[in-house]
């Protein structure tokens, strides 16, 4: 058996901290709400201004970026606890896997602002720094005293909103490989009004409070928000309390729309599959599901199907959703649902959901009104994403027959790179009307055609029904400003819903599943500027552990001034940065390889060329 056991937590929400960051099983009681009118969304001239704020003072530190202050607010918990429970585990080998949806967009906000303003690099400096979505992990790492040389493996998820359940996902196959001995897993997110006018404008956010599968609900409210888990083996607790049990772990992509789930519910129902296989578990045995539940249409009734599909001929479980409570946290939502599941198991109450109005008959769910007293030994959580990323994890009191799979050999086929996308023949390779890719920003553009001209030489079939990760150096910070500026010019309520959800990093993978039919584990990293490299060994990690038979690995830079200017003024313009793109086939099958490849690739952030320069540099004989 082998399990990755949950000994320390940290949390910050809108609820509070600690463990008031995610209580929510209380019996008798109706569910709390920490979801309010938010002055600064208000002011920015929204018209539906409301989203959960954690306390503005934070213990952990005082950081130029919101983002940066939650994610220390939450580590330090984790760390503290960690301390306590099992001392000495800083001499243990330590890994780091962390997701977030915006990063350091509070401090980017600031950047293009002053950029756009004329001023000087000397001023730029400090804020250029922090604007990247890796510059609040890497300062809330060294904070806690973890700078590079302590950690062996890190992974820093850019999945929107399923990444801090992914982040855990990636830590339990650390632990099963036994590449670590504990691993701190989690996610954190800033509420921006870049991101707060996007889910506006794409009509994804509420005018009232929300209602989870309720008649009528039209949306949720955000949040900010963090949390961190430290994970162990079972033979490795030394003593320590375990919290709860992550016993299972599934991934995949719609590979359907950007941003509208499959509205069958077939790929999160996939990735639940996954997980309950994983786990070696009856879904029988699973009273409690915590769900995405964003209380928007589709969402909803997409995962009141994945549900009833999950859990045909067992019991229903319970549903809980936790947002309606606390605000979508993006990159925090997935550890923070989890640990108020892990919350509901321990004290065996199944928690009240928060929502007025007639349940939906078109996306039933159990809901409960106040928190009821009942037997609960296992939770399944869910997660859903921009670019159609989905993602599960099975949570249990008590150890299961999970035996994982010994790790695979593993082998890249082949290797494509593109300098350019030409939209005719991108549209003649891709079959996508050339409207439809120019439509597409620039990075998307490339990294499509990187992951055609592989298809190409591989075969279309060959990469379909693969996963994909792209791996990101700066990521979308040329699109992101071409949204703020009209942001600054015109006002929050009149940003360009088409290009929101190009300035997901997790765009350019949704892109690609869509085109090519990717739906194994799809996702976005980015944990500074080798992230490539930071792909690669994911998808390799992916493929070892019987996640996926194949992966296509994605680096792409759009090169763009912004991202020029940021480097300059941070004092990295030295770092060459071209544009291109480059796609990788890795796959557990030897035939056709050209090259091993394990799941330890050494990733260089501070020293290697940058994005898919890297994988160019590792690709080289």
């Amino acid at each position: 058996m082998s399990h990755a056991c949950v000994i320390a937590a940290g949390a910050v929400s809108a609820l509070g901290l600690g463990e008031d960051a995610y209580r929510a099983a209380e019996e008798g009681a109706v569910a709390r709400s920490g979801l309010r009118r938010d002055d600064d969304l208000a002011a920015a001239g929204l018209a539906k201004p409301f989203a959960g704020r954690a306390p503005a003072v934070l213990p952990g530190g005082a950081f130029e970026d919101r983002a940066t202050s939650l994610l220390a607010c939450a580590l330090e918990q984790a760390l503290g606890d960690l301390d306590l429970a099992r001392p000495g585990w800083r001499a243990d080998r330590i890994g780091v896997a962390i997701g977030t949806s915006s990063g350091g967009m509070l401090s980017a906000e600031r950047f293009f602002a002053l950029r756009a303003a004329g001023a000087p690099d000397a001023d730029l400096a400090s804020v250029a720094r922090a604007a990247t979505y890796f510059a609040p992990i890497d300062d809330a790492l060294l904070a806690a005293g973890l700078g590079p040389d302590a950690i062996v493996a890190r992974a820093h998820l850019l999945a929107a909103c399923a990444a801090s359940t992914l982040a855990i996902g990636i830590g339990l196959r650390w632990l099963d490989r036994g590449a670590c001995d504990v691993v701190l897993a989690g996610g954190y997110d800033g509420v921006s009004v870049f991101v707060a006018a996007g889910f506006e404008v794409l009509r994804a956010t509420t005018a009232s409070s929300p209602r989870p599968f309720c008649v009528g609900r039209d949306g949720m409210s955000l949040g900010e928000g963090a949390g961190v888990v430290a994970l162990v083996r079972d033979r490795d607790l030394r003593g320590a309390k375990v919290l709860v049990r992550v016993v299972g772990f599934g991934a995949s992509t719609d590979a359907v729309h950007i941003t509208a789930p499959d509205r069958t519910g077939g790929g999160l129902a996939r990735a639940a599959a996954a997980a309950i296989a994983d786990a070696a578990v009856d879904p029988a045995s699973i009273g409690l599901v915590s769900a995405h539940a964003t209380a928007t249409p589709y969402n909803d009734a997409m995962e009141s199907k994945a549900i009833a599909r999950i859990f045909e001929g067992s019991p229903a479980p319970v549903v809980h959703p936790f947002k309606a409570q606390i605000g979508h946290t993006l990159g925090a939502a997935g550890v923070l649902e989890a640990l108020a599941a892990a919350h509901a198991l321990a004290v065996g109450v199944a928690p009240a959901a928060a929502g007025a109005g007639p349940h939906d008959p078109e996306a039933s769910a159990v809901l409960l009104e106040r928190g009821e007293r009942r037997p609960l030994e296992r939770a399944l959580k869910l997660s859903a994403a921009f670019g159609g990323t989905n993602a599960a994890l099975v949570l249990s009191t008590t150890p299961t027959a999970r035996a994982p799979r010994p790790p695979r050999p593993v082998y890249v086929r082949a290797i494509a790179h593109v300098v350019t996308a030409d939209l005719v023949a991108l549209a003649e390779a891709t079959g996508i009307a050339r409207d439809r890719l120019a439509r597409l920003d620039a990075l998307g553009r490339l990294g499509l055609a990187a992951v055609a001209a592989l298809a190409t030489a591989v075969g279309r079939e060959a990469i379909e029904g693969a996963g994909i990760v792209a791996g990101h150096a700066l990521a979308t910070i040329d699109t992101n400003e071409l949204f703020d500026a009209r942001r600054r010019s015109r006002g929050a309520a009149h940003v360009e819903p088409r290009l929101f959800p190009s300035t997901s990093p997790n765009a350019v993978a949704g892109e690609c599943a869509i085109a090519y039919r990717l739906t194994g584990p799809g996702f976005a990293v980015g944990g500074g500027l080798d992230g490539g490299t930071e792909a690669l060994g994911l998808a390799a990690e992916l493929c070892a552990a019987g996640d996926a038979e194949a992966m296509v690995v994605l680096a792409a830079d759009d090169a763009g001034p912004a991202a020029r200017d940021l480097l300059r003024a941070a004092g990295l313009g030295d770092r060459p940065l071209v544009a291109g793109a480059v796609a990788m086939l890795v796959t557990a099958r030897p035939e056709g390889a050209v090259r091993e490849v394990g799941p330890d690739v050494a990733v260089d952030h501070a020293g290697a060329p940058i994005g898919h320069l890297a994988l160019l540099r590792w690709a080289a004989p």
